[in-house]
């Protein structure tokens, strides 16, 4: 992660409030080293694995759970079953043999995740909002999440802070928060130590109260809390060229 010394809090103007997404999806691609081996989600965690691969780590071996591998799409796929995962990857494989002898015997560097809710422990819930028989929401469900979360090395999570996003426990855990290492917000980053998420840098304009007010828990700090290194203009030129935005 690039980091520089705290700058002095002040109000974000509208402007660098539209351009958190952007801040977090290159500090979350600035996770990622070359030749690394990432089991990526759709979504959030694969603009950020693409941006990536298109500037500072060209070799990233990126794999989809419906079967590519060396994954190089030459846009955003919309699903795990779009076509635009297929040109160009290295190889297209059984759905089982990607979990079976890639993920399952610890082949896989990094599991790339977002959440609907991830709780003070890390712990994932995409299955539902509210009670499992009666929910508010229902959502899509683990797909393979459950199974990167618990056989990759290290697990990172993107995701926006909000106070229900981030409650102090989760409605239903689809994916354990075993592996998380680090969650990647619109407004800080947190990593998991000691078995629970505590606040480790900030996005340049945003406080700490500001974050704390933001999750369902007495959250704590690692420590003095760097600022989150503005991406460089090319980096947010290669998002916007990536995300066809």
């Amino acid at each position: 992660m690039a980091i520089r010394a705290p700058a002095e809090n002040r109000k974000r103007t509208g402007a660098e409030g539209a351009a958190e997404n952007a801040v977090m999806i290159c500090a979350a691609a600035n996770e990622l080293r070359d030749n690394d081996i990432v089991f990526v989600g759709i979504g959030l965690p694969s603009l950020a694995c693409n941006l990536a691969r298109a500037t500072h780590a060209p070799n990233l071996m990126l794999i989809y759970e419906s079967g590519t591998i060396g994954t190089r799409p030459d846009r955003i796929p919309l699903s795990i079953g779009d076509p635009a995962l297929v040109t160009g990857s290295l190889m297209v494989t059984p759905m089982i043999d990607v979990f079976q002898l890639l993920l399952q015997r610890g082949h896989i560097d990094v599991g790339f995740l977002g959440a609907a809710q991830i709780d003070r422990q890390g712990n994932i819930n995409t299955t539902v909002i509210g009670s499992y028989d009666k929910p508010q929401v229902r959502l899509p469900g683990s797909g393979g999440a459950a199974e990167i979360a618990a056989h990759a090395k290290r697990v990172l999570v993107v995701t926006k802070l909000d106070k229900r996003a981030f409650p102090a426990t989760v409605d239903f855990i689809t994916s354990p928060g075993d592996h998380v290492t680090r969650v990647i917000t619109d407004k800080c980053i947190f990593d998991r130590e000691n078995g629970e998420l505590v606040l480790s840098a900030l996005l340049e304009g945003v406080s700490a109260d500001e974050v704390k007010a933001s999750v369902d828990w007495e959250l704590r700090s690692a420590g003095p809390l760097p600022t989150v290194e503005t991406p460089s203009a090319s980096m947010l030129q290669t998002l916007r060229e990536i995300s066809g935005k």
